[in-house]
């Protein structure tokens, strides 16, 4: 699902769910459909995946690399594809040579003026004012162009993604992301991590508020405080349970989210809960690691089942008022957050 984090991407797919009218009656949605529950479904498989990471893997060796752009999008392609809504399955339009492009200008934009400042802070020999001045420029650049990354690659995958022909977007601007961050970031720091809830909860409802379908908005009504006590408590498990603790935190963060979305008239719930979710990170990464990383086409259909098995959205629709409104989108930021997401997650 796309408003919350798209599980890719990370994380796994970034997609939505809705109801087709009859084709008999008019726009307006059925007052039977009030209560409603509908669930995506995954149609692919494992060993298809694997077929077409392997071809993936051969030609990216066999490029050199290059071939790296059009494997993404192959598997994005095959993903999407396999993903439906009661018989209606999405559709991924973005290109290889896009990434690529994308890519080319964001290391040109980003990599470039970055790699510049390490060497003066590491390697050239230069007073230690211009290394430490290096230091914090290079560290401000990252930090700016994380929201830039954030907001450019979710404007790219949105506008390339569709649904019975109608095309997601997203129509934030990144001056807003760089403002949330460099006030998270402040009140993060003063608060000694506290503020993260918040934090949170902002960046989500930026992502969120500014998505759409067609001509409709997602909606987030999710306020900071309300995930205060659970990170508190978090924090406090942390050393005696070794850190999983945390896991409930984000399974709790992820119910959170998705019950305060909603598209149009209808809501979303989430029932994933931290032993789940503990389950899933485990049996992942024991599959990665005994199978020296081949399991990951598993992995990936496993993140995707879980994740829609969880996911529901409840409530009437009405389809007849979206209508078409493609916003044309760079790849350049999608090439930007390859530089901070490597695509191979564990859920």
């Amino acid at each position: 699902m796309t408003p919350p984090e798209p599980l890719d991407e990370h994380r796994a797919l970034d997609s939505s769910i809705f109801r087709r009218p009859p084709e008999s009656t008019s726009a307006e949605s059925d007052p039977a459909d009030t209560g409603r529950s509908r669930t995506p479904h995954f149609h692919g498989d494992a060993g298809t995946l694997f077929g077409i990471h392997v071809v993936n893997v051969l030609l990216t060796l066999v490029t050199l690399g290059v071939y790296y752009f059009w494997a993404k999008t192959r598997v994005r392609h095959y993903v999407f594809g396999q993903t439906a809504i009661e018989g209606d399955r999405f559709a991924y339009h973005g290109a290889g040579a896009e990434l690529l492009l994308g890519t080319l200008k964001a290391a040109l934009v980003f990599g470039l003026p970055v790699l510049g400042l390490n060497l003066v802070r590491d390697v050239f020999e230069v007073p230690e004012p211009v290394k430490a001045a290096a230091g914090v420029l290079a560290g401000a650049l990252v930090f700016v162009f994380l929201p830039v990354a954030l907001v450019g690659g979710r404007r790219y995958r949105l506008s390339r993604t569709s649904w019975r022909g109608i095309r997601f977007s997203f129509r934030g601007h990144v001056r807003d992301l760089i403002k949330i961050f460099i006030r998270g970031g402040l009140f993060t720091a003063v608060t000694l991590g506290f503020y993260t809830p918040f934090f949170q909860v902002n960046r989500q409802a930026f992502l969120v508020t500014h998505s759409y379908f067609g001509s409709r908005r997602f909606e987030f009504t999710g306020r900071g405080q309300d995930l205060v006590s659970p990170f508190v408590v978090a924090v406090l498990l942390t050393l005696p349970t070794l850190g999983l603790g945390w896991v409930w935190y984000l399974a709790h963060k992820r119910r959170y989210f998705w019950d305060h979305t909603r598209f149009d008239t209808a809501r979303f719930g989430c029932s994933v809960t931290g032993k789940a979710l503990l389950a899933l990170w485990a049996v992942n990464l024991l599959a990665l690691v005994g199978t020296l990383g081949l399991a990951w086409p598993w992995v990936r259909v496993r993140n995707i089942r879980f994740a829609f098995r969880n996911l529901t959205l409840i409530g009437p629709l009405d389809l007849g008022r979206i209508q078409q409104q493609a916003q044309h989108a760079s790849p350049f930021g999608e090439g930007l957050s390859g530089f901070f997401d490597s695509g191979f997650d564990l859920a």
